[in-house]
This record gives structure tokens, sequence and C-alpha cells, in this order.
């Protein structure tokens, strides 16, 4: 399995070896790096795509995290990490994501919001496609995955209208699943079941009345349940390394 590359131009004040860090504590905690597993800085630098020191500097910080244990001066094992750190892990990217809430009450402007209604509206005729189509037998996988993306524009928007990049940086390095294994965990679970993640939709439109108010606690108490509802059913399967 591999990691996902930082050869990408860091964000201001972040160092390739935050990336780094990054990258390897998120592959750890979805399981592309499984517990057990023997790595080195040079193999690990290569899929990351970048030289060795930053990798290693990341590895000093994943070893203080107990996430790693090294075997040698330049290998390491992946450490078995128990569920309950995965646990608190769901618990700091929840509460992050309620806070980018609030603080999305606070600042949106009526246009930022207006987008948000927007990207809604475009979702809406997407979801009224996919349940024609597929009531009729036909194949609504574009769509869906369309829809996906409406759903991650949607909340790229919500991270804009907090003004806030400090605590969205934050919120990027405690994600429990990357975004393209989030996307594929979802389509995954919407091929097994259709209805996923749809009782969890129309609380969308009641977070842009709540950033539209101002009201940033129920805004806040709306994303918190959204995202506890999501990452329960998103984890709700066996791990990689169960598999």
């Amino acid at each position: 399995m591999t990691v996902d590359s930082t050869d990408q131009t860091p964000a201001r004040g972040e160092t390739r070896a935050d990336r780094a860090y990054q990258s390897l504590r998120q592959a750890i905690g979805t399981g592309t790096l499984r517990p057990g597993q023997k790595v080195t800085e040079r193999g690990l630098a290569e899929q990351l795509m970048v030289s060795p020191t930053p990798v290693r500097e990341a590895l000093l910080r994943l070893e203080h995290d107990g996430l790693i244990e090294r075997t040698g001066p330049r290998t390491v094992v992946v450490a078995d990490i128990a569920e309950h750190a995965i646990d608190d892990l769901a618990e700091v990217e929840i509460g992050l994501r309620g806070l980018v809430a609030r603080f999305a009450a606070r600042n949106a402007t009526p246009e930022q919001v207006d987008a948000l209604d927007a990207i809604l509206d475009a979702a809406d005729d997407l979801l009224i496609v996919i349940v024609s189509r597929h009531r009729k037998g036909e194949n609504v996988d574009r769509h869906v995955a369309a829809l996906l993306d409406r759903m991650q524009e949607f909340n790229e928007a919500v991270n804009a209208c907090a003004a806030n990049p400090m605590l969205i940086r934050l919120l990027e390095q405690s994600q429990v699943f990357s975004q393209p294994e989030r996307r594929a965990l979802r389509l995954e679970k919407i091929a097994e079941d259709d209805h996923f993640g749809l009782d969890r939709y129309a609380s969308h439109r009641a977070l842009v009345r709540a950033l539209r108010q101002g009201d940033s606690a129920t805004a806040e108490r709306l994303v918190i349940e959204d995202a506890q509802g999501g990452l329960a059913a998103l984890r709700a399967r066996p791990r990689r390394s169960d598999r």
C-alpha cells in the first residue's frame, strides 16, 4: 500500500516535515500503514516524493506520539494502535468541525451563505435525478459521484466561511480519513445501501439557515451531530488490517 504524496507547495508556515507528518499519521490512522508493518525512511521518502530529511523529522514526531517504534537507525515499525486511540482522534475531529461551524456563523457574509444555498440547490437537482433513475433501474454512479463532489464543495465553502486558516489546518491534521478515502468509503457504502447518508443530508439546509441567522450554537450542534453520524457510519467496517 502507498502513502499519499506530499509533493505540493506547503501552506504558509507549514514545512515539508509537517506535511510528511500529517500524511503518515493519516496513513496510520486509516490503516494504509498497517500495525506491525516495517517501513524505512528512504522508502517513505520515495512514496511521499520528498527528501529523507522531512520524513526523518516526521518519524521522530510519530515516535513521540507512540504511533511507530524504531527498530534501527533508518527503520521503523508501525505500532499496534488501540481502537480507543482512533476514537480519540475522531472526537477531536468532530469537536473541530463544530468549532468551524461556530466561527462560520460569526463570520459568514450574505454572499457566502447564498453560495451555500446555490450548492445545495445543485445537489437537490442531482438527488432528484438519482432517485428517478434508480427507480427505473438505470445506472446512477456518475450522478452519485457528482453529488459527493457537491457535498465536498459545500464543506469547503463552510470552512471558508469560518475565516480561520489555523483552525482549518488543525481540522485537516486531525481527520480520521483523508478526503480520497472518505470519498471511496462513501461510494462503497452507497453501493451497499443506496440510501446511505441521505438521512443526514437535510441537516445541511438547517445549517445554512443557522449561518444566515448568525446562530453559532445551533450551527455547532448541527455539524457535530452530522459529523458523529458520518464518522460512525464510515468506520462501521472491517479495518484494512483485518481484511
